[in-house]
């Protein structure tokens, strides 16, 4: 379904132009966790007692390895933004799968929002605003001007090519759009 370069899963034509994530500083606290509770964790449990103590001190270091240091891990590593020459699609959620996708043929305002820490880090927070209730925001973006021009790049050349404005399955009067496609 891809080009013959492909990427598998995109229609022909499209390419992924770039694949974000938050910045890995996001990380940092929840390692400090773990080398902090690796360190309690390997001086208690020779000092406590056999027995119950011991047990009590790994079950609850094991705790806070988990919902400290592994699910926020896992929730960095689940939730993606991918930019191809036609769309934005914007994946989150750990347990609940959300997707959502942008048409650059559309049109949305593109703002970036860097506070002091973000400017010193390269990253900010990329603002998509669609004209609908909620805009997509891309959290923490590193490179975030880079982004925002390529959006604008993007968003140009959409345009000026004349690319579908919803995308496959498009009605040719453009006034309605086919429920089931494949």
């Amino acid at each position: 379904m891809g080009e013959a370069s492909g990427t598998p899963g995109l229609p022909p034509g499209e390419r992924i132009v770039a694949r974000l994530r938050r910045h890995a500083r996001v990380l940092v606290l929840p390692a400090l966790l773990l080398v902090a509770v690796a360190g309690a964790v390997g001086y208690l449990v020779p000092v406590l007692d056999d027995g119950w103590p011991r047990l009590v001190a790994v079950v609850v270091a094991a705790l806070v390895v988990l919902l400290g240091c592994v699910i926020p891990y896992l929730s960095w590593l689940a939730a993606r933004t991918t930019i191809t020459t036609r769309r934005v699609i914007v994946r989150r959620g750990l347990f609940v799968r959300v997707r959502r996708e942008l048409w650059h043929r559309r049109g949305y305002d593109v703002q970036v929002r860097r506070g002091w820490l973000q400017r010193m880090f390269g990253s900010g927070d990329v603002r998509l605003e669609t004209g609908h209730d909620v805009p997509v925001v891309l959290r923490d973006v590193p490179g975030p001007l880079a982004v925002q021009a390529a959006m604008h790049e993007l968003m140009a050349a959409a345009h000026a090519l004349g690319a579908p404005a919803v995308g496959p399955g498009t009605a040719p009067d453009g006034d309605t759009a086919p429920w089931a496609r494949s």
